[in-house]
């Protein structure tokens, strides 16, 4: 499997598709970027190639930008789409909008080309109705940054041919990615399920008093953070102790926060047109230039958590089984 020889498409130039166009390209695809917001026309080479550089300069790539350019066309156009044999629908969470862009882009692309969405919200089994294959229709859900993340989640819908997703998921490690493959559609897939039950727990410790929002977010960096990157939650649960968990879920899980309300807390900051670190205004208070300083610090976060989850893949422990076995006795 050449990423050479496969042409991929994405539509949709936010954050998040200028990242994948980035991880694309640096994993040798050809990349066909089509731009359905002409605004996104503006920013979009930047953006590609401002990662393209800081990939470079953090020793991700060997090569200078201009290397991985050659191989991106950004258009308008969707026909630049015809040679593509995967198609990622990266446009913003309104089912109108996915469907009329499904259209155009079927209008390009094979039969047997892949056509995915990067939704995070919208059952793939929902989207898949919309096309004209949805035995070839799958969800690939990223995180940002997506160029320096492990993370891919790869969602079969209930019409999707699951040698597609297979497919997908031996593709995917060729983006340097340790994939998940969710062979039966659920709402918010598998991390947004885990995740969400987290922000909601969260956000109910602090109205309720028994926090404030930097204690948790303390909580959260000092322990979770501290595991995560090496294990998940059922590794860490075997390494250090299955039956400590059981007890504590007997007298925990009741008390457990399960309301089916958008919390207030998170509903006030909405209202007052607070979109966090975009404009200054979230859960926390930003003084003049924080914002951006932690824009700038989560980017440099991003690429040394790198270095350090590249030092411990997921099957790290049988390689280090299989090195002792092949030392001499």
């Amino acid at each position: 499997m050449n990423p050479n020889e496969i042409p991929v498409g994405i539509v949709g130039l936010g954050l998040m598709g200028c990242s994948i166009v980035t991880c694309l390209l640096i994993a040798g695809h050809p990349v066909a970027a089509i731009a359905p917001i002409p605004a996104d026309l503006d920013h979009a080479e930047r953006r590609i190639r401002e990662h393209l550089q800081n990939a470079w300069q953090n020793g991700i790539i060997d090569n200078e930008p201009e290397f991985f350019l050659r191989k991106l066309i950004i258009s308008e156009d969707y026909s630049v789409l015809h040679p593509c044999k995967l198609v990622n629908e990266c446009t913003i969470e309104n089912i109108d909008i996915k469907q009329a862009v499904y259209k155009k882009i079927e209008k390009e692309i094979a039969p047997d080309a892949l056509l995915t969405s990067n939704t995070s919200a919208i059952p793939i089994s929902q989207l898949q109705k919309l096309t004209q294959h949805p035995s070839r229709f799958l969800g690939l859900h990223w995180t940002e940054p997506a160029h320096t993340t492990r993370f891919l989640e790869i969602i079969c819908g209930d019409e999707t041919d699951i040698q597609n997703g297979e497919y997908l998921y031996e593709l995917s490690h060729l983006w340097g990615k340790e994939p998940i493959l969710v062979r039966k559609d659920i709402a918010g897939f598998i991390t947004n399920r885990l995740m969400y039950a987290m922000y909601r727990e969260a956000i109910s410790l602090v109205e309720n008093g028994y926090a404030t929002i930097e204690d948790v977010d303390r909580s959260c960096r000092n322990n979770a953070g501290y595991f995560m990157t090496l294990v998940g939650v059922f590794r860490w649960m075997d390494l250090t102790g299955v039956p400590a968990y059981h007890t504590v879920m007997k007298n925990l899980l009741p008390t457990l926060n399960n309301s089916t309300e958008v919390p207030e807390l998170i509903d006030k900051v909405v209202r007052e047109g607070g979109k966090g670190v975009l404009n200054s205004h979230g859960f926390y208070a930003y003084e003049p230039g924080e914002a951006e300083v932690w824009e700038e610090t989560f980017k440099e976060f991003t690429y040394d958590i790198r270095e350090l989850a590249l030092k411990y893949p997921g099957d790290i422990v049988k390689q280090r089984l299989a090195e002792k076995k092949n030392q001499p006795s």
